[in-house]
């Protein structure tokens, strides 16, 4: 991947429908997330909205988004409430990493989780914690997380594992 050609910041609010079309095109209909819950969680913790804007086109081409809390385990809640964000929070949630289909193969997703890591590590925050399908929990062993087992989740009627991330 050509890091020269992506832009990495946080989410602005004017790009939240954008990021929410993304979802649309990388999850199943029962898995995405809304487009409500997505300008929620844009307007109420943009900076734990990771996006990679093509600089070429100025478009989102990839992102990662979650909630902070001192919750240490994935509950199916933090995908329709960003009220469950805690700014101070020692874990964050990923509720989702999305690359567009076009941008696939290019390492865009790890370079998006590894600057997402490194990022809230300076923050402080001491885990890192995501749900998964069973056919990417290697992908995200390979970025350092680690498989919890089955998780507590049932969003959109799918079977998950909860994978951690100790920063």
């Amino acid at each position: 991947m050509n890091e020269q050609y992506f832009q990495f910041r946080n989410i602005t609010p004017e790009e939240a429908a954008q990021a929410a079309a993304i979802e649309q095109i990388c999850f199943p209909p029962n898995e995405a997330c809304s487009e409500t819950m997505m300008r929620n969680v844009a307007e109420t913790a943009p900076e734990l909205f990771l996006v990679a804007v093509d600089r070429r086109t100025e478009k989102i081409a990839g992102m990662l988004y979650g909630l902070a809390t001192e919750e240490n385990s994935f509950r199916d809640e933090f995908f329709i409430n960003a009220g469950l964000h805690n700014p101070a929070g020692k874990n964050v949630m990923i509720l989702g990493l999305d690359v567009l289909p076009q941008y696939r193969g290019q390492r865009l997703a790890r370079k998006i989780m590894s600057k997402y890591l490194r990022r809230e590590q300076e923050r402080g925050r001491e885990r890192i914690i995501l749900t998964c399908v069973e056919g990417k929990v290697g992908m995200y062993e390979r970025m350092g997380f680690q498989n919890q087992g089955l998780a507590a989740s049932s969003w959109g009627g799918e079977q998950w594992y909860e994978m951690s991330y100790t920063v």
